[in-house]
């Protein structure tokens, strides 16, 4: 009897640690998923923006009054807003220049949250403007998109 019970103690703590260790593979494995997904909504508004497209653009972002867009004029709350924002302040091609993002930091926080520190750099015929951003990403809908956008410039 004693040997059937250390047996199955140990059977059962084998079982557990590959529980585990299957855990921590899933989790890696999301973790890196997620940030290729996010890095593609990055690329996408990065090549949209480059188009002239701000509504493409704006794709990226939660389309929701609860958006929260903070920059050099204050803070902009909603979807729409920030886009009429982006419109006034972009008002043509030659205003959006070429845009250019670099990614310092991503971490993926949840399976539905992810937080990113970044770069962009807009060039434009007559000047170079670049600051810094932080993203607040959430996953809705099986899709990342900002749901907060603090950027400094």
């Amino acid at each position: 009897m004693t040997k059937l019970l250390i047996v199955t103690t140990r059977l059962s703590l084998i079982y557990f640690l590959l529980l585990i260790q299957m855990g921590c593979s899933i989790s890696k494995g999301h973790i890196k998923t997620s940030k290729s997904d996010i890095k593609t909504v990055l690329l996408e508004q990065q090549e949209a923006w480059n188009n002239g497209n701000i509504d493409a653009f704006m794709k990226g972002y939660m389309k929701t009054d609860d958006l929260t867009f903070i920059g050099s004029k204050g803070i902009t709350q909603g979807w729409n807003q920030t886009l009429l924002n982006y419109k006034k302040g972009y008002p043509d091609k030659a205003a959006m220049g070429i845009l250019k993002f670099d990614i310092i930091e991503l971490k993926v926080l949840s399976s539905d949250y992810a937080y990113m520190i970044g770069k962009y750099t807009l060039t434009r015929e007559e000047d170079t403007p670049s600051g810094y951003f932080d993203l607040l990403w959430q996953k809705v809908n099986n899709n990342w998109v900002i749901v907060s956008d603090h950027t400094s410039g």
